[in-house]
């Protein structure tokens, strides 16, 4: 944050914090969530479900000299390096490729390197009486500038991806959407038949596709496994049975590539109660993919495909 020193405007990062207690041996030895079923082939109700984890929680407020045009993500390691070395949070490529810095920003999931100061600050009081006792209703900006001043954009509420159990401050442990994706074998499962010519030779040419056969899965493809889908979900967060969004999405990915032989396979594998009969359709996965993948159509074109086998 090159300059930041220098600018007038200020922000305010508001984090929920949590430091995890100390696990006791009998607390290991308790069962997870009672709302996972024992049969169910994506969530586990015995000693390797998810527990909610217990330590102290606090909101913990920090303010920065920022540029408008920073990002979240900017401003947190600036805090880590200057102000409180303790907070912590997970990043890595920081251009919105990896997915790894997924958090709930103002109530919303989204990644925070993609996230910029002036798009998500709100005024510290945004409800303002004018002298004639009306509220004002103006611009967002006008608002802002009239609740905290010129200088000061406002704060930013900062949580850990919902859906998930927290592991420290706003870093989320998500394990199980990982395995989740893992189990439906997320890779190429070729039919095992080796291509031929007409003359015997190895033909080369075996897994070349045409255009329309790429564009049926090629904004699959591009799925990062951040879990801003599985935090926007509301049946996800209810419980570890249901496979969620990630999981449906890396499966529709492999059902539609015409190269893979697995295809029925896959589709019997999430045909369950705890799979696509779980999906409620509200489509609040779609909202705020940073891929621009709709989540809910495809979820939505997914269930038609396995339906109409």
């Amino acid at each position: 944050m090159s300059g930041m020193e220098n600018g007038v405007n200020t922000v305010t990062l508001r984090v929920n914090r949590f430091a995890p207690r100390a696990e006791r041996a009998r607390d290991r030895e308790r069962g997870g969530s009672p709302f996972a079923r024992k049969s169910s082939p994506f969530g586990d109700s015995g000693t390797s479900a998810r527990r909610r984890p217990r330590g102290k929680q606090w909101l913990q407020d920090y303010t920065l000299n920022v540029r408008p045009e920073d990002t979240v993500l900017d401003c947190l390691l600036k805090i880590k390096r200057t102000i409180d070395p303790t907070l912590a949070f997970r990043y890595s490529c920081g251009h919105g490729m990896c997915g790894s810095d997924a958090v709930s920003i103002n109530g919303t999931p989204t990644l925070l390197c993609t996230a910029s100061v002036k798009d998500w600050a709100k005024p510290s009081n945004p409800t303002l009486v004018d002298d004639e006792g009306f509220r004002h209703t103006g611009d967002v900006s006008d608002i802002q500038e009239n609740a905290v001043g010129a200088g000061d954009l406002g704060v930013i509420e900062l949580a850990p991806l919902p859906g998930f159990p927290v592991q420290r401050d706003l870093i989320a442990d998500i394990d199980q959407m990982l395995n989740q994706i893992r189990k439906l074998k997320p890779y190429l499962q070729a039919r095992g038949e080796l291509a031929t010519t007409a003359d015997g030779k190895i033909n080369a040419f075996e897994y070349l596709q045409n255009p329309q056969q790429l564009a049926k899965y090629e904004l699959l493809s591009n799925c990062i496994a951040c879990g801003t889908c599985e935090g926007s979900c509301p049946v996800y967060a209810g419980g570890e049975a249901f496979i969620g969004p990630a999981a449906l999405i890396a499966a529709s990915r492999f059902i539609n590539d015409s190269r893979d032989g697995q295809a029925n396979a896959r589709m019997d594998a999430i045909d369950s109660a705890d799979g696509i009969a779980a999906c409620q359709s509200v489509r609040a996965c779609t909202r705020e993919c940073p891929r621009g993948i709709d989540v809910g159509e495809e979820i939505w074109q997914l269930i038609a495909q396995v339906k109409e086998r």
